[in-house]
């Protein structure tokens, strides 16, 4: 965020244990089995690493990327969960071990990427450049970026048909990216709005944009980004109505889409469903209570997609607590909404994927303090969508600035447990007298990529 800047349905049922299940009908029996031969490859790491080296050499990595590294011996996160922490600790998943093989491109932030039916993933990105081109997200002249990133391979992505789209964020200070999904063929790129200003000195201290806006709406392309349509909706007139010019709560400020696995594959019905950071009380609240990278609660959304129901508030239901049997219930208003995780001043920027070998739901959440200084990320997992939601690892000063976390669905090992952690980091390392530092190497201001590894107790 750089300053230029029913029944229980399946997604509702327990799951424990870790075992692998291969769904026959998701229509990626080529996907795992290739994925299960690059899997024996890695086994053979030391080997393939000069190889890949050798070729880099001679051909260069596109996408800007400036960092592929081979194994330099897998960590385990050091413990620091705070005492006040309100998820208890996860049973079957026990861990997260990073490996130490990480890339990184562009030198932007602000990546989600989508994967679409064609197997390629579509990502919004801004506040930087991609392949020489700029987004600056700040003011009545914002632009919000988009690109798409082909390969298979973490470690050789390119990063290739990059654009702009001009985003008025008047009356607020900035707008930025936010959801985007790629759904049968139609590409939906969602905007939210930050206020009042990238870098604000309050009380001896400097914020970065303090104030969470309102999610604007979801502009959308039918050609894979060639072309776009804008959304109808505006800053003023946003999706769901909500207002923040003087620092009020809102609940769906920034969301992001479930990330299902290729072209929604996995939905339990066939619909979108979000997360949002947000909150419910802003009374007598510290500065930045609700900023684009703090929060107070997570909300679930879901939508039939199409063209004309992403703009449309009345499409869209709210989880809204549970019924007298357990059960999951959903409203139309978003006065009924409520939380499906919550943790006061320490929850923030959210995404959510589903792992479909594990048949569990992982979240990645944020808090960022002050807006500026460490950051501190964990990750949580239900058998449920809708959660009671356990920790599997805090995270703690993780990047040491890191932010935007997101497991892209298309990484995921056949067997559930090693994936790739997205994110961009530091973009404030000097800010209010600190110097914060990459941790683990390769965390820097763009796309990083970090494998890890889900422990499991054994069996």
């Amino acid at each position: 965020m750089a300053y230029f800047k029913d029944p229980l349905p399946f997604s509702e049922r327990p799951v424990l244990g870790c075992s692998p299940t291969f769904n026959s009908n998701s229509g990626e029996f080529l996907r795992t089995t290739a994925a299960t031969m690059f899997g024996l490859a890695l086994s053979r790491w030391p080997v393939m690493a000069g190889l890949l080296f050798l070729v880099g050499m001679q051909t260069g990595f596109a996408g800007d990327a400036t960092v592929k590294s081979p194994a330099s011996g897998s960590i385990r996160w050091p413990s620091a969960t705070p005492a006040n922490c309100p998820f208890k600790a996860s049973r079957s998943l026990t861990g997260i071990e990073f490996t130490g093989r990480h890339a990184e491109y562009a030198s932007a932030d602000t990546w989600y990427p989508s994967w679409a039916s064609d197997d390629n993933l579509y990502s919004p990105w801004t506040d930087g450049t991609v392949n020489g081109l700029r987004s600056n997200s700040a003011g009545q002249n914002a632009t919000t970026g988009y690109a798409t990133i082909l390969g298979c391979d973490p470690l050789q992505l390119q990063i290739v048909n990059q654009g702009v789209c001009p985003s008025d964020s008047s009356p607020y200070a900035s707008r930025y990216p936010c959801g985007s999904l790629v759904f049968n063929g139609v590409w939906y790129y969602g905007t939210y709005c930050l206020h009042p200003a990238g870098s604000l000195a309050h009380e001896g201290t400097n914020y970065n944009w303090p104030w969470l806006g309102p999610f604007v709406g979801f502009r959308y392309s039918t050609n894979f980004g060639k072309t776009w349509t804008q959304t109808p909706c505006t800053p003023e007139k946003p999706l769901f109505g909500e207002q923040a010019l003087h620092g009020e709560p809102v609940k769906i400020g920034s969301p992001h889409f479930v990330d299902f696995g290729r072209n929604l594959a996995h939905s339990p019905d066939g619909k979108a469903y979000l997360v949002a950071h947000g909150a419910s009380d802003g009374t007598s609240r510290r500065f930045g209570y609700n900023s684009w990278i703090t929060g107070d609660e997570v909300y679930l959304l879901r939508v039939t997609p199409g063209i004309t129901n992403l703009n449309d508030a009345s499409k869209y239901e709210f989880f809204a607590g549970r019924g007298f049997l357990g059960q999951s219930r959903w409203s139309r208003k978003l006065s009924e909404a409520e939380p499906i995780a919550a943790w006061r001043d320490h929850m923030g920027c959210v995404t959510m994927t589903y792992d479909a070998p594990l048949r569990k739901y992982l979240m990645c959440v944020t808090d960022g303090g002050n807006t500026s200084g460490f950051y501190n990320s964990y990750l949580l997992e239900s058998g449920r969508i809708t959660g009671p939601f356990k920790l599997v690892q805090y995270l703690h000063h993780f990047g040491e600035q890191a932010y935007f976390l997101n497991l892209p669905s298309k990484f995921i090992s056949p067997d559930g447990q090693t994936m790739w952690l997205c994110y961009a980091a530091n973009f404030a390392p000097n800010w209010n007298g600190l110097k914060i530092q990459p941790n683990p190497p390769g965390s820097r201001y763009g796309m990083c990529l970090q494998e890890i590894k889900i422990l499991c107790p054994p069996q």
